[in-house]
């Protein structure tokens, strides 16, 4: 490796853009694009279809590996893994291959471009395949668990494999305290254990607006439509809601394997005319939707399996905005809701409840609005992606072998000739 160059980052993902504007989940792109002033970053993630094999994307070289014959590929999006094994049983048999193949082009990566360290999002199967590379050439590896990886994916060994994982990175990081909590009861220890969460753009993107342009009986629910989000509950509670306000209505913004139950089940209960199914959105779309809601309900609950939010990047943005707001009680929500979680959380799945505190919240705007704004000043200083970036960047340097580290600070603070 030449002098003078950043240290190079292998990013092993599963959720990550198609291309510009794509409405599946960024938040690895997020932060990978802020970590490219200092490191060379190079992510390695599956194909989709009408996805590019490999391409430059905000200073981020992705790589996007094959693991199934074309039109077959269809374990990752629209639902994410778990939902999408649930929905559809057979694609299990995908999964072998997309294991392998990610380590075989994995592997060729790091012997090629000689990596420095590697972060893997997800414990399992991501965090599996950086043990493997790690052991095999000695390179350094941080795994990050966002939630399902931890709270689901609960057979023995499958937390066997987990445990193995922690105790192999060189750090582990959890993007909320309730799942530092998890990690402990699971027996995880790796050598070191950091509560780092992902973020959210509150400079430019997701900021306050006027309040007097938010409505007063519009709901707004956005995310994934699959069980951990609790949609079930939230139309359940509807009918009641509109005995109390006919007037309110339901936008619904997000896609997934649930949509065609959830819009039968809204024709079953009679509120189909209130309930807008908006479909996938993209992120430049969302903020109008926060800053014009009166009240984002967000009804997490534990689903089946065991998986549950581990921070709630929907609650995250929405807050950001000034949005009043309303969370199923699980634990990933207190990092977020701090002293107000008690007022602002509910157990979803008792309907009469969630829509007795729905119609609470929008009986006392003025109340919202104040708690909506506290909260804003409480996150903008812990959540926004500077911040978040700048913890990530840290630990990923003090990983980088020493003499490459000196290298590239004295490139960094040398001046121009």
């Amino acid at each position: 490796m030449s002098e003078g160059v950043k240290p190079k980052l292998l990013v092993l993902a599963s959720t990550y853009p198609r291309w510009p504007r794509d409405h599946e989940p960024g938040f690895v792109h997020e932060l990978c694009k802020r970590l490219t002033d200092q490191f060379d970053v190079l992510v390695l993630t599956s194909r989709s279809p009408g996805s590019s094999a490999r391409e430059q994307f905000d200073g981020v070289t992705v790589v996007r590996y094959r693991y199934a014959p074309r039109g077959l590929e269809s374990l990752v999006y629209g639902g994410g893994i778990a939902a999408n094994l649930k929905r559809t049983p057979w694609k299990l048999a995908l999964v072998p291959g997309f294991i392998a193949a990610m380590y075989i082009v994995a592997r060729r990566i790091v012997r090629e471009h000689r990596i420095d360290v590697i972060h893997a999002h997800w414990l399992i199967p991501q965090g599996v395949v950086a043990r493997s590379l790690a052991r095999r050439r000695g390179i350094p590896f941080v795994v990050t668990s966002h939630g399902g990886d931890l709270f689901g994916l609960r057979s023995g060994w499958l937390t066997r494999w987990k445990r193995v994982v922690a105790a192999d990175a060189a750090a582990m990081t959890v993007v909320s305290s309730a799942m530092r909590d998890e990690a402990v009861r699971l027996r995880l220890e790796p050598r070191r254990l950091d509560v780092l969460p992902m973020g959210a753009d509150m400079r430019t993107r997701f900021t306050p607006m006027d309040s007097a342009l938010r409505s007063r009986d519009d709901l707004l629910f956005v995310g994934r439509l699959v069980a951990k989000k609790g949609l079930p509950h939230l139309l359940d509670a509807m009918p009641a809601v509109l005995r109390g306000r006919p007037a309110v209505t339901l936008t619904i913004a997000g896609f997934g394997p649930e949509e065609a139950d959830l819009k039968e089940r809204a024709a079953r209960l009679g509120i189909e005319q209130s309930i807008r199914f908006l479909g996938a959105m993209t992120q430049d779309r969302l903020p109008d939707l926060y800053r014009r809601a009166a009240l984002l309900v967000a009804p997490f609950v534990r689903d089946a399996s065991g998986d549950q939010e581990g921070l709630p990047v929907v609650l995250m943005e929405a807050i950001a905005c000034g949005c009043p707001v309303l969370a199923g009680n699980v634990s990933g929500v207190h990092d977020l809701l701090g002293a107000d979680a008690a007022d602002l959380s509910v157990d979803s799945s008792d309907t009469a409840r969630l829509g007795n505190s729905i119609l609470a919240a929008l009986a006392d705007p003025e109340m919202a609005r104040e708690r909506a704004m506290r909260l804003h000043e409480a996150i903008v200083g812990r959540f926004d992606w500077t911040i978040v970036a700048a913890g990530y960047a840290e630990l990923l340097q003090s990983l980088v072998p020493q003499h490459r580290r000196r290298t590239h600070v004295a490139m960094a603070v040398t001046p121009p000739p």
